[in-house]
């Protein structure tokens, strides 16, 4: 991992596109929403835009649907359908996106590229949350969740203000079923394997930055901004 220097916020990109990476517990779930607050773009997460689709009753929702029903896969070209019917109709998108969950092979990655190469947009940033997993199984089991933003936080790491209340809306917490330790080592094992030849095909595009997720949240944050005014080297 590069190293933090520091940066000014008008060397702060006025929009940006990028690709948010990180195994179950790393941060994504904190940080997406920061920056997409921050730079007022879109955060894209895969399982949110498919229950979005499918509440929706979209065509491509209800396509969706039929395919999860029959305990089937949802397409790469449905996924990245998604995606672009979230740049195109979703006004937050203007301005760009984070996307967090997608890609997930090199197929799904330059099924992206092409698509956003139509709409004459390319990839920013790849970032790669990294962590130890003996921490993240730490963090996960007591991690809390905000269903509806996405927004996570932690009994003991990131407690909310007022225990299992969402700091911002004030609606109730929950603890995710699977947010547990086997299920969280089976997830892990499945992430290294997926997201070790993503990661190559950024580091390839000279996109890549790596991030100590361990750090404390705001630490990471300065990280991020770092990277995206283009002071870490």
């Amino acid at each position: 991992m590069a190293a933090q220097t520091t940066f000014n916020e008008k060397d702060l990109p006025k929009s940006l596109r990028m690709i948010l990476m990180g195994p179950p517990g790393s941060g994504k779930g904190t940080q997406g929403p920061k920056i997409s607050e921050k730079f007022c773009i879109c955060h894209l997460a895969t399982g949110d835009m498919l229950r979005t689709a499918i509440a929706s009753g979209s065509e491509l929702g209800k396509e969706a649907k039929k395919i999860m029903d029959a305990g089937g896969l949802v397409s790469d070209d449905i996924m990245v359908n998604m995606i672009r019917e979230n740049l195109e109709t979703n006004r937050q998108c203007k301005n760009g996106f984070v996307l967090d969950g997608f890609p997930r092979t090199i197929v799904q990655a330059e099924k992206l590229d092409s698509m956003l190469e139509a709409r004459k947009e390319k990839i920013d940033h790849a970032v790669e949350m990294v962590i130890d997993d003996d921490l993240l199984v730490a963090r996960v089991v007591g991690r809390l969740i905000h269903p509806a933003s996405g927004r996570s936080y932690h009994k003991v790491f990131n407690p909310p203000r007022v225990p299992m209340t969402d700091d911002i809306t004030g609606e109730l917490l929950v603890h995710r079923s699977d947010d547990n330790e086997e299920t969280l080592k089976k997830r892990l094992d499945t992430y290294h394997k997926q997201t070790a030849p993503i990661a190559q095909y950024y580091a390839n595009k000279g996109l890549l930055r790596k991030v100590d997720a361990a750090q404390k949240p705001d630490a990471v944050w300065q990280t991020l901004l770092a990277i995206f005014a283009g002071a870490y080297a």
